[in-house]
């Protein structure tokens, strides 16, 4: 099986600056920390955006400082907190397709890893235009490999009304070019909503998990504005072959104890 790491939400402000009574660049060194300690096999991770809370130079800057510890490459995508053009500043190795949307595809172990870009500036809710779905429609038909995809906002409701007003409001693009490849996608990871989740979208199956950061509390009535919490932040660790796909969340930060049963 091939083993990587899915982050999501990492939120980093200026090093220093709380969030919500967290230090978030904290947070992700005990991810990191963790990750190298326990799962340094892992091929890569990668991280669905909202890398930054408010989308700051320093912001990034603090990110790319902790993510040099990892073992493994990373490979980043942007969320609807982050600022595209000073990522790019930061990160300058970044991908980014034709238009400048940070859209990448990468082959490991006998499959495609394709990422999407689904931040337009101004807005909390996802964007998917005909653009990023043209450049999405030629990576597919380049390669013939079991596909995973990555992105930020989900294509679809969660049942939180506050974060379905916020999720990717118009999908038509992206289901047009994903319906004719269905079969060959294996599993759609995604971020934004700082809960874990699981469940399957157009047949395809779909997770999500706790943020590095701060949290999203599981409250089905909240329509008006998004529900906080401080439940421990999570990674998830993927182990993936020809027949399955395995998706592991780690409290990373769990002190209980452990014990043989």
């Amino acid at each position: 099986m091939k083993k990587f790491i899915h982050l999501t939400d990492t939120h980093l402000t200026r090093p220093g600056v709380a969030l919500y009574g967290l230090d978030p660049q904290a947070r992700l060194r005990s991810a990191v920390q963790s990750i190298n300690a326990e799962h340094g096999d892992a091929a890569f991770v990668v991280i669905t955006g909202d890398l930054a809370h408010w989308g700051e130079p320093q912001a990034y800057g603090a990110l790319m400082e902790e993510l040099s510890r990892l073992q493994m490459p990373v490979h980043l995508l942007i969320g609807n907190h982050d600022d595209r053009a000073a990522f790019l500043a930061t990160f300058a190795d970044a991908p980014v397709d034709a238009n400048g949307h940070v859209q990448f595809g990468f082959s490991a172990g006998g499959a495609r890893f394709v990422a999407l870009d689904t931040n337009e500036p101004g807005v909390s809710w996802g964007v998917f235009c005909e653009r990023r779905a043209g450049w999405l429609e030629e990576e597919l038909l380049a390669h013939a490999l079991p596909v995973y995809l990555f992105m930020h906002h989900p294509p679809f409701p969660v049942g939180i009304p506050a974060m379905d007003d916020i999720s990717l409001r118009e999908t038509a693009s992206l289901r047009r070019v994903l319906e004719p490849h269905r079969q060959r996608i294996r599993h759609l990871f995604f971020g934004h909503l700082h809960r874990p989740l699981a469940g399957s979208w157009l047949g395809i199956p779909v997770s999500t998990l706790r943020a590095t950061s701060h949290q999203v509390a599981l409250d089905l009535g909240a329509a008006t504005s998004v529900p906080g919490s401080h439940e421990p932040p999570q990674y998830a660790v993927v182990l993936a072959n020809d027949e399955q796909t395995i998706v592991h969340l780690h409290d990373y930060l769990d002190g209980s104890s452990r014990f043989t049963l």
